[in-house]
């Protein structure tokens, strides 16, 4: 408690100075290339006929996802707090890659908390994680995913907290870190709302994004949540099905319900018990247990409506997002692009559809192989799994 007391005093004390944004906007400028660009999607448009399609690249932010914009903005406090070591958890290993990235840049040491099962789906980011100098350590408890990964970064911080900063990855675990990681990733909806602006001279009627803890939604979502005709809409990971119990639908599905784990307060999936049942998605980085807090009271006043998209529905979109426009979704945010996709025909043409592309597809390549049945590539994925058990 202290130390998440020192925490909220020096954050709440940088918030309210002006220099601080002001610093934290110039490093994002100069070093993540912000602001990312909002981009038609005129091919998109066309194919669907109906509503004007846009997408906010995030894809294109500095290690290839939202996630830099929250650790750098953490890497800035850091400093400020003069501790030499970080950590972090990691699922899709796209906030592991950024905050290596961070540790480097400025100086500190890194360790980065990932499970078993994801380190083998994620083997390219766990390389890059490595050449960054940054100790990656397998999470062999539990199912091996996010929440043990995030169960395991909280174990290393209560025993070193003098030392280390938890650079927690997304909007979750104990205050002031959902407000804080919401406030560095309000950049995203900042740039969108000032860009549909510019481009269309009026705002946007629906806004998708993907939600597994939920930092890149409630980026882009700040943008926008005083304005109440705007639709603001959260996508799941639906995994094999709501009705198979494989999924990872806090919020949609039918095991959702408010309880305390990891520090805070929300609605995590579990069985009549109040045990934490366990999760699947295609994605790594939305095969989690819990939500944001935020959306979770974001939820409960029916301002952000939430839906879910299948594994299956989301390598379809990924793969027309492809074809059609020439850009490679992660995973993750091909979970927005499916909700998109089956609002478009429905809408009118005089009526416009954010996506916020959270992040690239590259790094997927070997599961997105896998989901399409590639042949040779999943020849190459069997040749990869038994090096990777070697490892």
């Amino acid at each position: 408690m202290t130390t998440l007391e020192k925490l909220e005093a020096v954050f709440f004390k940088l918030k309210e100075d002006p220099s601080f944004w002001q610093e934290y906007t110039r490093i994002m400028s100069t070093y993540s290339c912000r602001p990312t660009p909002l981009t038609f999607s005129q091919n998109l448009t066309k194919h669907f006929g109906g509503a004007k399609i846009y997408i906010k690249r995030e894809d294109l932010n500095h290690t290839g996802a939202h996630k830099a914009n929250n650790v750098m903005g953490q890497g800035l406090l850091v400093k400020r707090m003069g501790k030499p070591r970080v950590i972090a958890e990691t699922g899709a290993g796209q906030h592991g890659v950024a905050t290596a990235t961070m540790a480097a840049k400025f100086g500190f040491e890194c360790t980065i908390y990932m499970g078993e099962v994801d380190m083998e789906r994620q083997s390219p980011n766990v390389f890059w994680m490595q050449q960054l100098g940054a100790e990656v350590v397998p999470v062999k408890d539990g199912t091996r995913t996010l929440k043990d990964a995030i169960n395991e970064s909280l174990r290393d911080w209560v025993t070193n907290m003098d030392t280390t900063h938890y650079v927690l990855g997304t909007a979750c675990g104990p205050h002031p870190f959902p407000t804080m990681v919401a406030y560095f990733q309000s950049i995203i909806g900042q740039e969108a709302r000032e860009q549909i602006l510019k481009a269309e001279n009026k705002l946007p009627d629906v806004i998708c994004a993907c939600v597994g803890g939920g930092s890149n939604a409630l980026g882009i979502f700040q943008g926008f949540l005083e304005d109440e005709a705007v639709e603001l809409v959260g996508v799941e990971a639906g995994g094999e099905g709501i009705k198979t119990g494989r999924h990872a639908a806090r919020l949609t599905g039918d095991l959702g319900r408010p309880g305390v784990a990891q520090g805070y307060k929300t609605y995590f999936l579990q069985n009549e018990e109040g045990q934490m049942v366990e999760t699947h998605s295609v994605a790594a980085g939305l095969d989690y247990i819990g939500v944001s807090p935020i959306l979770a009271d974001l939820y409960e006043k029916k301002r952000v409506k939430f839906t879910y998209a299948t594994d299956e529905e989301v390598v379809e979109a990924m793969k027309l997002a492809m074809k059609k426009e020439g850009v490679i979704p992660a995973l993750e945010s091909a979970h927005a692009f499916v909700e998109a996709f089956k609002r478009a025909p429905e809408m009118s043409r005089d009526q416009i559809i954010i996506i916020n592309q959270s992040g690239r597809g590259d790094k997927d390549i070997f599961t997105v192989a896998d989901a399409l049945k590639d042949k040779m590539w999943q020849e190459f994925i069997k040749h990869k799994a038994a090096i990777y058990e070697s490892y």
